[in-house]
């Protein structure tokens, strides 16, 4: 297990997935400490003056214009801490709230947010001791920030609450954190307000869904080049100079992946085997490509967006290098919001063309000589035939879930939080369109598997083999009678979403772009 580093000027997207999936360790960088040091200093310095200051000594929010006196300002902090723990619905998964908190940490160590050296280092021991809060499904606005869900972390560390401990089981924040030898917080002026106010949720399920859509292109490559041999097609559509021409990066980066799965494919350009011998493939399978080229050039821009803020201080109101500490509003989510939706967008496309491949080949009058279904025995068996149901109420969710987000906006705390991003809704039905796809992309390398394994006397790309091989290993059977499919489909559903598909392929093409 390796140690993650935060310093003041950010981190990675490697850095939040390994924190938040594989258990990192975490530490706080000497640079960072000075500045948590230096900026509480300032904090420190204008809670001792007569002049109020938003966060420091006011209220929150529409109360802002209340001046709180000393005597008040923990209770005002551990109270804001509380009630904006107003979560409901079910609990979000472990690997979300490990992100949103290393991600919340990484803003703290950036020296511009006024918390206590000693706030910080408490966040890092709950994330090496495997503490992590309940958080629930609904409650952020994304804007400001995601105020719900980083409340309940921050009421974990004041040992209040419920958090999960290392061994999966939930109880009291107070036990787990006394097992463990950590001290609950007390907090100090604007230590709860700078624990709440940053957009970490809904970037933490943009780096963990762009880390998993990266594994899931990959695979859709492969699968569109399995059909594309089982319909035999043609891989002329694929040459590099034909892309050189529309020159958008994923578009070609698709087109050479497929082109590497399907060398040596002794299944391509068979079209005078047809009756009426083709002109050219249906727009899903001479498409792939360009379909799957927009989404990977959409992810591109997420990375970007990703990283920009990765890179960011996001709170309200930050302390300043010159000392002054000044309100903004840099935790509005619009700009991860956009970048959720966009996904959600070109999943639900990636999915929608999968599907109509599979379709293609079920279907005896398109699939140029199969059998219906793929079926063993036409008639008596049923073959793949609700497999493809299934992928098809699978589209049909994630078209729903590609309805932006982010163009929606309900005003909140008396209309001074008058316009809102819905971020986290965004990466909530995200992560819900992720888990689809990968669902999606299996089905159609199932059917394509299959569909290669009855066009007896050609022999596939030995990239294809591979992957078939490997899947026939991982659990789902080749071609026969009917029999029980879901173990088989979900199966293949693990075998896609782990990378197996793409190991498998890998070994015989290389790395895939």
């Amino acid at each position: 297990m390796h140690t993650v580093v935060v310093g003041t000027s950010g981190t990675t997207a490697e850095d939040v997935v390994a924190v938040a999936r594989e258990g990192a360790r975490v530490e706080i960088s000497a640079d960072a400490r000075t500045a948590l040091a230096r900026a509480r200093a300032v904090v420190e310095t204008l809670a001792a003056t007569p002049e109020p200051v938003y966060g420091v000594s006011t209220g929150f929010g529409a109360l802002a214009t209340r001046h709180i006196g000393p005597e008040l300002r923990t209770r005002l902090q551990r109270n804001i801490v509380r009630s904006h723990a107003a979560g409901m619905g079910p609990r979000v998964e472990r690997e979300v709230v490990r992100a949103l908190m290393f991600l919340r940490l990484k803003t703290v160590c950036s020296g511009h947010t006024g918390v206590r050296p000693e706030v910080a280092r408490t966040m890092a021991d709950l994330l090496n001791a495997g503490i992590t809060p309940v958080v629930h499904e609904y409650g952020s606005l994304g804007c400001s920030g995601d105020l719900a869900p980083l409340s309940h972390c921050a009421l974990a560390l004041m040992g209040e609450g419920d958090a999960e401990g290392p061994d999966g089981e939930v109880r009291p924040a107070a036990e787990l954190l006394a097992e463990h030898g950590i001290a609950p917080v007390e907090l100090r002026e604007k230590e709860g307000l700078a624990l709440l106010n940053g957009t970490d949720g809904m970037l933490g399920m943009l780096l963990l869904a762009l880390a998993d859509l990266r594994r899931l292109y990959l695979s859709a490559d492969i699968t569109a080049a399995l059909s594309l041999e089982a319909l035999l097609g043609t891989d002329r559509v694929l040459a590099p100079e034909l892309h050189a021409i529309r020159p958008h990066p994923g578009q070609g980066a698709a087109a050479a992946n497929m082109s590497a799965v399907l060398k040596g494919s002794g299944l391509t350009g068979h079209f005078q085997q047809d009756e009426a011998p083709r002109v050219q493939d249906a727009y899903s399978v001479r498409c792939a490509p360009q379909v799957a080229g927009a989404g990977r050039d959409t992810m591109a821009h997420a990375r970007l967006v990703a990283d920009r803020e990765l890179a960011a201080a996001v709170d309200n109101p930050v302390v300043l290098p010159d000392g002054r500490v000044e309100s903004n509003g840099n935790f509005h989510g619009a700009p991860v919001a956009y970048a959720l939706d966009f996904l959600a967008i070109a999943a639900a496309d990636l999915g929608s063309i999968c599907e109509r491949r599979t379709d293609r080949l079920l279907d005896k009058n398109r699939s140029h000589g199969l059998p219906p279904f793929l079926a063993g025995d036409p008639g008596v068996d049923s073959g793949l035939m609700i497999a493809q149901y299934t992928q098809a109420a699978l589209v049909s969710e994630m078209k729903r879930l590609a309805v932006p987000a982010s163009v929606d906006s309900i005003p909140s705390s008396a209309m001074q939080e008058d316009h809102v991003s819905m971020g986290w809704s965004a990466a909530r039905k995200l992560r819900t369109a992720v888990d689809a796809l990968g669902r999606i992309v299996a089905v159609e390398l199932y059917t394509a598997a299959r569909a290669i394994e009855l066009r007896e006397g050609l022999t596939p790309a030995p990239a294809s083999r591979a992957a078939i091989d490997a899947l026939r290993a991982a659990g789902a059977k080749g071609p026969g009678p009917d029999r029980f499919l879901a173990p088989e489909l979900a199966a293949a559903d693990a075998f896609v979403r782990g990378g197996g598909l793409v190991t498998a392929v890998e070994r015989v093409t290389g790395p895939l772009a």
